[in-house]
């Protein structure tokens, strides 16, 4: 196959946010139920099943060229495997490679197999017994990939990045190059996304696009049975590859019991129940129930469950166009950077994450690449702290003293945003910036941002993979929106951006700093959050591993 397809490599994320995450809710029923359940002896429903809850109240497919949204990449690693993978410390490492090279130029990658992996026992293999896992496998999942008879939202992966003529070359059945245009050194990290798990071709071949719901790979869990929309259930893969420290074989768990209640309030409420063993995140509703404002948790839960908190790598945002050639930016405010620069010194991102997230997020004064992040700067300082007297000075230098002059900026956001948006508003207000907002369906937003009809919009930005390349090539003029929604252009900036592509990581770490220096100092962004993951689990449950792109690991779970 050729490599001839133009796929957009990019999506624009609106991360789940349940209503009701302003003050003044009432929470007498939430009171209730929890006090309820805080006193009744709870029986665990099944000794060895993890019971997990898909809030999303569906899930699309079993297949991972469709791998678009978490819940279903949740599914995918448990059922497949990719060549190498994110631990819980952010780090790239082996999975069905064993190794993997590139060659001087940067141009090739090459990837050595184990030779021990099976695939799931599956009717359409020889005897009904799963054969071995090959090259020639991987071979055939990514091309399938880029196939636009395939038509996968994945495409994007090896899409600008392969060479246009034999990308994937199987060496032997344990080894395979793939050969890439220009160089970029991120492509291990690339390759862990959910998009690039294994697939066996007769398989798929058989079953066309119904492979969505009898899907076979080589994960941990084997698919059993789905009712879609009430349950999915997955089993213990009795042939898995991969033993624990002491070599007993994985998983310790014999199934995955998967439910689909569609809301997020009653999720928790089977938590308390001990139905579910796990929840990710919570409503809106929960929030002050649950946690003090400095976001720990009150002491009458502290002992109900297991609760981690940690870094999400998600940047929370307000971009500003700033391509003045469009007819829309002329006599705009926005298009002078001194006064986007006094925009985000007006405002106080600690009080968002305080009074409007209990604590839970960090204030985004360290620049666009999130907390979490290889190349984060925890110390950087070309980041925006709350000083209303710098803002009220960079106003002056933009010819708006105590905003003389200025007509309403005009913020547009989507539904669940607007309390926040709400605040951002208030503060500018304060620092002499008359401000308006406009509410729009997500859909609606996601288009004029596209169009570059949207002068200012709420957005965030969740990483594709580990490497903060993911984050900075927002800022890239050579791209589109998406991802390049700001329309922002600094031939600086580009040249770095190129030549951090083939850096080893250290030196392209430090070169994404300096970077993301460059994009604050003209602020063509108002990073306000860096977000945070909550995690509950039941007090049984021990060897459940996540990490900041909230994918889940159930390989090491024990239920005592």
């Amino acid at each position: 196959m050729k490599n001839k397809f133009k796929y957009s490599r990019f999506r624009f994320h609106f991360p789940f946010r349940g209503r009701g995450w302003g003050r003044g809710s009432s929470m007498g029923w939430v009171w209730g139920f929890l006090l309820l359940f805080s006193c009744t002896h709870l029986q665990p429903t099944s000794k060895n099943t993890f019971h997990l809850n898909l809030s999303s109240g569906y899930l699309e497919s079993i297949d991972p060229a469709f791998a678009k949204f978490q819940y279903m990449i949740w599914i995918d690693h448990m059922v497949y495997n990719t060549l190498v993978e994110t631990d819980e410390h952010m780090h790239t490492i082996p999975s069905l490679a064993k190794s993997w090279d590139v060659n001087p130029t940067g141009l090739t990658y090459t990837f050595h197999l184990r030779n021990d992996v099976y695939f799931h026992d599956n009717a359409i293999f020889e005897n009904g017994k799963g054969r071995k896992m090959t090259a020639y496998d991987v071979a055939y999942s990514f091309y399938r990939l880029i196939d636009p008879k395939t038509a996968s939202s994945g495409a994007w992966i090896f899409n600008g990045h392969v060479a246009g003529k034999n990308p994937f070359i199987v060496v032997d059945d344990t080894t395979i190059q793939i050969n890439l245009n220009t160089p970029f050194r991120p492509l291990p990290e690339l390759l862990t996304n959910a998009y690039c798990n294994i697939v066996p071709e007769e398989v798929v071949e058989h079953w066309g696009k119904d492979f969505r719901n009898h899907p076979c790979g080589t994960g941990p869990f084997m698919f059993s049975y789905w009712d879609e929309g009430n349950t999915l259930n997955l089993l213990k893969n009795p042939h898995y590859w991969e033993h624990d420290g002491t070599g007993v074989q994985l998983p310790y768990l014999d199934a995955v019991q998967i439910s689909f209640v569609d809301s997020k309030a009653t999720e928790f409420l089977l938590f308390m129940q001990g139905k579910v063993d796990f929840v990710n995140g919570i409503d809106g509703s929960f929030k002050d129930l649950l946690f003090l404002k400095d976001g720990t948790l009150r002491k009458e839960f502290r002992n109900k469950f297991h609760l981690d908190k940690g870094a999400y790598l998600n940047t929370e945002y307000i971009g500003f166009l700033t391509d003045t050639t469009l007819p829309e930016m002329q006599n705009e405010p926005t298009a002078n950077p001194l006064f986007r620069r006094a925009i985000n010194y007006a405002i106080n991102r600690r009080k968002i994450i305080t009074y409007f997230k209990n604590g839970l997020g960090i204030p985004a004064t360290q620049g666009f690449i999130p907390a979490g992040m290889p190349g984060y700067n925890s110390n950087a300082t070309y980041g925006y702290n709350y000083d209303p007297a710098k803002a009220l000075q960079l106003l002056a230098e933009a010819g708006y003293p105590n905003g003389k002059g200025l007509k309403p900026i005009n913020i547009l956001t989507q539904d669940n945003y607007v309390d926040i948006v709400n605040f951002v508003a208030t503060e500018l207000q304060e620092a002499g910036i008359p401000t308006t907002i406009e509410v729009m369906q997500p859909n609606i937003l996601k288009q004029q941002m596209s169009r570059s009809k949207a002068i200012i919009f709420r957005a965030g930005w969740f990483a594709d993979y580990p490497d903060a390349e993911t984050f900075l090539v927002v800022f890239n003029s050579h791209f589109p929106a998406p991802p390049n929604y700001t329309r922002f252009s600094d031939p600086t900036f580009d040249k770095w951006y190129s030549e951090s592509l083939n850096m080893p990581d250290t030196q392209r770490w430090q070169l994404y700093q300096k970077m993301d220096s460059l994009v604050m100092s003209y602020a063509p962004v108002l990073p306000l959050y860096y977000d945070e993951l909550l995690h509950f689990t039941q007090n049984n449950i021990t060897g459940f591993r996540s990490n900041a792109m909230n994918l889940i690991d159930l390989k090491m779970v024990k239920k005592n």
